[in-house]
């Protein structure tokens, strides 16, 4: 580890106060700084006891009020005898931290739009409204590549499945998270999107060859690796083939998700690719975590590997006794601590979140503006340039009142059920929206249903009720599903689409961009990506005719097969 090279480039000076600080640690204060604690609310739990007693090196928030949040984050910040890191989920706007933040666009709507100009705006809205309340980090960008439409978690997170549209979104963002003195973190390395299936639940399995990989997500880490990127989160999947060429005769038994992988972390990221920086695992919670090794077992295989810090706990009294237990029994070497506290002390110190004296520098701001106003307008600016439309074989576009009077909505998806989806609702949203424009709407009703029109309704009386059906997906991509397909009610399907080839049809994704593969029959499909208010104002100018669609899709809306394309 050379601090005076990138992504430290520290000087002889730094470099001593650096080595001081971490000398002058204790373990219980070095084994804090490993751990990348989850955000704690004031209102249930004594901070500045919090901070004191664990000593974390990173604390990472959900969405919460900027108010509370600026106070929090400063109570936390003012206890740490090193500054923290503070981070976020800053993957679609400032929403990731402040509930009241800007939910800009998902990373696949700005690559809609074909210019990085709008990934820069992302992080710089992004970066501007996290630090107004103290936030230094983001967990962002995603350089993952949509290679599996299957996948239930990836699919409008990423930035599409072009390797070289990645690679130019992915660098705007990060330099305009920079501008605002938050760090990126790029994820989920060694790659999702491949595998149909999701991380939070098992480990999930990168499965390209290595010549593949190096072609694909390597070049992807290795361009980002040569800009000097500092910090890099890895993921609870396996990339066997890479395993098996750095380790010829590997057992399948031995095979690790890479967050337990020395030959993932410290063979292929550090020394093919040559990674210099800050190595963080994502959320140890993960199903796709506890499954690889025992808890007791993987928190110390985890610092062995090559990783820094450990993102939240299970108990988290139990995690750090793991971690200590082990260096007292020699499972976990003091030196390879002692060189993961020294990467954590070096990034806070190059990155600017820690002073040479060891103060905290780019505190939040004494009076909160989070130029809300602003930021909607660029947003809404990303809309006009991104909403999609697919195919609208019959010609049923635009939709006026005069030629559909009448509008069923049917919603899909519309519900919260966890997960730490971003959306909510949309129905009201649309309904109102169509309403403005002179349409009269009904909305389908899919917990009272007529049991005469699911059984027995014909042509002439769905057409008695309706001239135009107007489906909407609002089906988010979100942690722990093990789909985002469309999940018709079971009964008969009732809420399907069986007139589609007799009354004009129309269908819109706030989210998911594959719905074609369930419906590839309908006549007319629009990608819209995120279901904010702004989008949907501008899906609805595009229907009406209002607006030209201009968005270029980043991936397969086909999804490969001939029979969406009828």
């Amino acid at each position: 580890m050379d601090l005076t090279k990138e992504p430290y480039a520290l000087t002889p000076q730094q470099i001593r106060f650096v080595e001081r600080t971490v000398a002058n640690m204790g373990v219980d204060q070095k084994i804090g700084q490993l751990f990348f604690v989850i955000g704690q609310d004031e209102d249930l739990v004594d901070l500045k006891g919090f901070i004191a007693k664990y000593q974390p090196g990173g604390i990472m928030y959900r969405p919460d009020r900027a108010v509370k949040l600026q106070h929090e984050i400063s109570a936390c910040q003012n206890e740490s005898a090193i500054p923290l890191f503070v981070a976020a989920n800053l993957e679609s706007g400032g929403n990731g931290l402040v509930s009241e933040g800007t939910w800009f666009a998902r990373p696949m709507q700005v690559a809609a739009t074909g210019d990085p100009e709008k990934a820069h705006e992302l992080g710089d809205v992004s970066g501007y409204e996290a630090h107004q309340v103290g936030g230094n980090m983001s967990f962002s960008p995603i350089v993952d590549l949509d290679l599996n439409f299957h996948n239930p978690i990836m699919n409008s997170r990423t930035f599409g499945s072009d390797i070289n549209t990645v690679i130019a979104m992915s660098d705007a963002q990060i330099e305009g998270l920079k501008a605002n003195n938050v760090i990126p973190v790029a994820k989920h390395f060694p790659g999702d999107g491949v595998d149909e299936r999701d991380q939070h639940l098992l480990s999930s399995i990168n499965s390209l060859s290595t010549d593949e990989w190096m072609e694909s997500y390597g070049r992807i880490y290795r361009h980002l690796i040569e800009r000097n990127l500092s910090v890099i989160m890895v993921a609870h999947i396996m990339q066997p083939a890479w395993e098996r060429r750095l380790c010829e005769g590997i057992e399948d038994k031995d095979l690790r998700p890479a967050s337990t992988s020395k030959l993932l972390v410290d063979g292929l990221l550090r020394k093919v690719l040559g990674f210099n920086g800050l190595v963080i695992t994502d959320a140890t919670p993960m199903i796709g975590y506890n499954t690889a090794l025992p808890r007791p077992q993987a928190l110390p295989a985890t610092i062995n590997a090559g990783n820094d810090m450990i993102l939240f706990n299970k108990n988290i009294d139990e995690d750090y006794c793991y971690i200590k237990d082990a260096i007292a029994d020699g499972t976990l070497d003091m030196a390879r601590v002692d060189e993961a506290v020294t990467r954590i002390v070096a990034t806070k110190v190059s990155q600017g979140v820690m002073g040479g004296d060891g103060s905290l520098l780019n505190p939040a701001s004494s009076r909160i503006d989070l130029k809300l106003d602003e930021h909607k307008r660029l947003s809404a600016e990303v809309a006009t340039e991104s909403v999609t439309l697919v195919k609208d074989r019959d010609g049923i576009l635009p939709i006026t009142p005069a030629k559909y009077p009448r509008i069923r909505l049917v919603v899909l998806g519309d519900v919260s059920d966890g997960g730490f989806k971003e959306g909510g609702s949309v129905t009201d949203k649309f309904k109102a929206k169509l309403e403005a424009e002179g349409f009269k709407v009904t909305v389908f009703d899919r917990e009272h249903l007529d049991f005469h029109e699911v059984f027995e309704g014909g042509l002439k009386e769905e057409k008695a009720k309706f001239d135009l059906a107007f489906y909407v997906a609002n089906v988010e991509t979100a942690s722990n599903q093990t789909t985002t397909r469309l999940d018709w009610i079971h009964l008969m399907a009732a809420d399907a689409p069986w007139f589609m080839r007799s009354i004009p049809t129309v269908f819109v994704s706030t989210c998911n961009p594959y719905h074609l593969f369930d419906i590839p029959s309908v006549s007319t499909y629009i990608n819209a990506y995120t279901g904010n208010d702004v989008t949907i104002d501008a899906v609805i100018r595009k229907m009406t005719g209002q607006e030209e669609f201009v968005g270029k899709s980043p991936v397969d809306p086909f999804c490969g097969h001939p029979e969406t394309h009828l």
